[in-house]
């Protein structure tokens, strides 16, 4: 039996919760125990009743919750105060997105423990099921953000995304055709804006043909496509992945001179060091920034703004992975999951993600050798 710690968030307006009191009966009920940190998902209606109800043992503070658990689940990256409480032979199961990251990589490298990655974790042809969630959330939201930085009060242009009878509605560029752009675009559609998708698969271009139909404009994603779309966008939603890895640069600084006085940017790949040039992380707190006329939202956390629909999407994708490695340990979990062993991202003080690897000059270790 395993003993699971659920420490509260404390990144900027990070209210999601690693599991909610159904993942915690899951656990229970199968024999393993959970440690809660008081108030961790009281913010989003989720009481510290609910979970002793379902079986959790609530905690003051963190440190306890460190110093006890075998295997800690959180939601965002640790940052560096958790990181120190790290220990080897522990078990890390959370979103990383350490490609960008060179401290919180050299400190998980440094603390021994196991990290394992939901970014990164696969499926079956390909997916990446505990992404895919708040990528889905993140798609819609980008929308919403979008639409609200438009406002001349948030410094856009005064634009309305749908428009109004006689009045055109805002033209909207999505910038990848994966999940977040799929939802960013049918969020737009449903607003009444023009939208266009831009990917390099023919084949999803394809199958957003067939799926939207007339209303979706797509396009193949070359530099010079790029270049000539948001010369005339109102709103640029940036969408695109490479798992596990740095974001690629679809703009440039120099091209935003280039596009309109107070058009919008929205950088969704901000997580994975951001898909415009321009781009830095931005905050809940301080969202939007202004470089060369153009609006820049770079939340680095969007989901957590819907914090309690982004906790129950979240634990309904991670909590099968969670009971695999509670019912069997590590080594075994990893060993008959390789979609899981995927996630693996820093074990035994070594990098087991190539692309993690590569991006800080870090030796690469596949992970079977070292689980063999």
């Amino acid at each position: 039996m395993m003993l699971i710690g659920v420490p509260k968030e404390i990144k900027n307006h990070e209210y999601r919760v690693g599991l909610t009191p159904a993942g915690v009966r899951e656990l229970t009920s199968a024999g393993h125990s959970v440690l809660i940190e008081c108030d961790a998902g009281t913010a989003i209606g989720l009481s510290d009743e609910a979970y002793q109800l379902a079986g959790a043992e609530l905690v003051n503070n963190a440190n306890d919750i460190f110093q006890r658990a075998q295997l800690i689940v959180k939601v965002k990256e640790p940052l560096a105060s958790e990181r120190k409480l790290l220990r080897p032979e522990q078990i890390l199961f959370t979103y990383l997105h350490l490609a960008p990251d060179f401290e919180q990589t050299r400190d998980l490298v440094n603390s021994g423990a196991a990290c394992i990655a939901y970014e990164t974790v696969t499926e079956t042809g390909g997916g990446l099921p505990l992404l895919a969630p708040m990528s889905e959330v993140a798609g819609r939201m980008s929308i919403q953000a979008g639409a609200s930085a438009l406002e001349k009060t948030h410094g856009g242009m005064g634009i309305l995304l749908g428009g109004v009878p006689g009045v055109v509605p805002a033209n909207v560029i999505v910038l990848g055709g994966g999940v977040v752009g799929i939802n960013a675009a049918r969020m737009a559609m449903g607003l009444g804006a023009d939208v266009t998708v831009l990917d390099k698969s023919l084949a999803r271009l394809k199958k957003l043909d067939e799926q939207f139909g007339p209303q979706l404009k797509t396009l193949f994603a070359t530099k010079e496509a790029i270049e000539q779309v948001i010369k005339s966008a109102d709103v640029v939603v940036g969408a695109i992945l490479l798992p596990g890895a740095k974001a690629t640069k679809l703009i440039t600084k120099d091209m935003l001179s280039t596009m309109k006085k107070c058009a919008v940017l929205v950088d969704v790949s901000i997580d994975q060091g951001g898909c415009f040039e321009s781009s830095r992380p931005t905050t809940h707190d301080d969202p939007i920034f202004e470089e060369q006329g153009v609006i820049h939202y770079c939340v680095a956390n969007m989901p957590g703004a819907v914090a309690r629909t982004s906790t129950f999407a979240l634990t309904n994708a991670t909590l099968p992975f969670v009971l695999a490695l509670a019912h069997k340990g590590l080594r075994q979990a990893l060993l008959d999951d390789k979609h899981l062993l995927e996630g693996l991202n820093v074990y035994q003080g070594k990098v087991t993600y190539q692309a993690v690897a590569e991006a800080h000059g870090f030796d690469y270790i596949k992970p079977e050798s070292l689980l063999n």
